[in-house]
């Protein structure tokens, strides 16, 4: 058989990654850079399309020659990215999306919650499309973000050419195919793939009546074909004009598409991450409270999809590590052992656990502290901590290190149990991401759901699936299912530990009396807020 080489790109948060892949799903080589954030101001969060294709390139181009291969046995390329906005402006040029106007400042991340009002003003029209959402918009979805450029930059908003997922820029970037992706456009622009429209009603109502002139009318298939590189992009990858580019797909979905390809039904995949999604398809529709969706077709072709969403998972461990008394002198350890920081917190949790069985028993953590996407669906919501005391040191920091890890897992539990009641039916959790390389995080997330875990062994599993869209885009599989058979192999399971059961059942009842507890609070202060 002919040898081929399927390229994932992912441009997640921080990062760009890029892998090699055959047919049999076998790394050849991955290379990673970061890139570029910008923080303005409090909630507002932007990124340089500039900046991320540059490191594109550079990563395609590393990969290409560590995998030490024929370029012209390279038959595709696969973009995954969040789901963050990107603004172009005539003749393909960056339009700035920043306050102070910077025009490198192009994209407004997905964590931005800069567009707290213009939720509003989408969420109380109460059109029926907000029923295919959750009942509710994010302000980590595009229309938000878009009402709030063209309410405060109206002579900006008129100077937008397209509006881009990111995901779909990197495939214009790479093809000049003027396309979007039903991926990006149904889970985050509130299209209608049921439909195949937009509701032009709500539109108007939020004065967004003139959206579907700035974003492409070819909308693609999981798995379609976009279109070929240019001879530019080409020459700049260290490829040919020859590879196809399949349309794009969302960082999480792009996991999720490896991870469920090949047995959906009945699998709940865990993208870990900056954030945490959770996505489960099934034939039928499920209207699940503050779960975004059902949306058809969106991950996987034919299936209805729900996703539910932690909107810091990584994002607030790695803050909680460094906002503490001891992280200078675990920083510092760190480097001189030549260990990574997480390794020692790790064995400072073994060690604190053979003095106390449970070291978490009084201390509580609520992990909103960026607010509840999934299922309270509240961008207000706020962290809490139940049980400080005047603890200084190592273990201190390592008590605190194991709480965050269990909030963060109460979160999952209750996205699956408001997934279960509204009528999923869930055989196994599947997770990949930054998690999957931490073994206590690992052991929480089982004990706390009373669930078995299931890994890949692809440790980059979304650039897995986005190397998977392109091998069915250039006709290598007949359909994303045949992919996943061939491509993806599962890894080792975490199985729960039942003594730990009713344990985690008591704090899983704190958890959820404290987001009570925090509307009282809330309730009582209003007055002042």
């Amino acid at each position: 058989m002919e040898q081929q080489y399927f390229i994932g790109i992912d441009v997640g948060s921080a990062s760009v990654r890029t892998a090699v892949f055959d047919q049999h799903g076998k790394r050849h080589a991955f290379s990673v850079l970061s890139i570029q954030q910008f923080h303005p101001k409090t909630d507002f969060i932007e990124q340089s399309s500039k900046n991320i294709w540059a490191q594109v390139c550079a990563t395609v181009k590393e990969a290409v020659t560590l995998a030490n291969i024929n370029p012209l046995d390279v038959k595709s390329i696969g973009f995954d990215a969040t789901c963050s906005l990107v603004a172009v402006a005539n003749e393909g040029l960056p339009l700035s999306v920043a306050e102070n106007e910077d025009p490198e400042h192009d994209i407004i991340m997905w964590m931005d919650h800069r567009a707290t009002k213009e939720i509003i003003t989408i969420n109380q029209t109460n059109d029926p499309t907000l029923c295919y959402a959750g009942g509710e918009v994010s302000p980590e979805m595009e229309l938000p973000k878009i009402l709030w450029l063209k309410n405060h930059f109206p002579q900006r908003y008129q100077d937008v050419w397209r509006f881009f997922d990111l995901a779909d820029f990197l495939v214009w970037k790479a093809t000049a195919a003027d396309v979007a992706s039903i991926c990006t456009l149904t889970c985050k622009w509130n299209y209608l793939a049921h439909q195949k429209q937009f509701n032009k009603a709500l539109l108007h109502e939020v004065g967004l009546e003139d959206l579907t002139d700035k974003v492409p009318s070819t909308i693609l298939e999981i798995g379609e074909k976009a279109g070929y590189l240019t001879a530019k992009v080409a020459k700049d990858f260290g490829l040919h004009t020859g590879v196809v580019v399949a349309g794009g797909i969302i960082d999480a979905h792009a996991g999720g598409l490896a991870l469920a390809g090949a047995y959906p039904e009945g699998s709940l995949v865990i993208i870990s991450g900056t954030s945490n999604c959770h996505m489960i398809v099934s034939p039928h529709p499920v209207m699940a409270p503050g779960i975004w969706g059902p949306y058809f077709g969106a991950m996987l072709p034919g299936y209805w999809l729900n996703e539910g969403g932690q909107s810091a998972a990584g994002a607030l461990v790695e803050w909680s590590i460094r906002q503490h008394n001891s992280w200078q002198e675990l920083e510092a350890e760190a480097k001189v052992s030549g260990h990574q920081y997480y390794q020692l917190l790790n064995e400072a949790v073994a060690q604190l656990e053979k003095q106390e069985k449970y070291p978490t028993v009084h201390l509580h953590i609520l992990a909103d502290h960026h607010g509840n996407r999934s299922p309270r669906a509240n961008p207000n919501a706020k962290g809490m901590v139940s049980g400080l005391t005047l603890e200084n040191g190592r273990d201190a920091l390592a008590r605190y290190y194991l709480a965050t890890l269990q909030s963060i897992a109460y979160g999952t539990r209750h996205i699956i149990n408001t997934l279960v009641e509204a009528g999923h039916q869930i055989n196994r959790l599947v997770i990949c991401g930054g998690a999957t390389k931490n073994p206590l995080w690992l052991r929480e997330y089982a004990n706390a759901t009373k669930r078995e875990i299931h890994l890949p062994q692809e440790e980059n599993a979304v650039n897995l699936g986005a190397a998977l869209l392109g091998a069915v885009a250039c006709d290598s599989f007949e359909n994303v299912t045949q992919a996943a058979k061939s491509m993806v192999r599962d890894g080792n399971v975490i199985r729960p530990e039942k003594e730990t059961f009713l344990f985690h059942q008591a704090k899983y009842q704190v958890y959820l009396q404290m987001y009570r507890d925090q509307q009282q609070y809330n309730k009582i202060m209003q007055t002042y807020g």
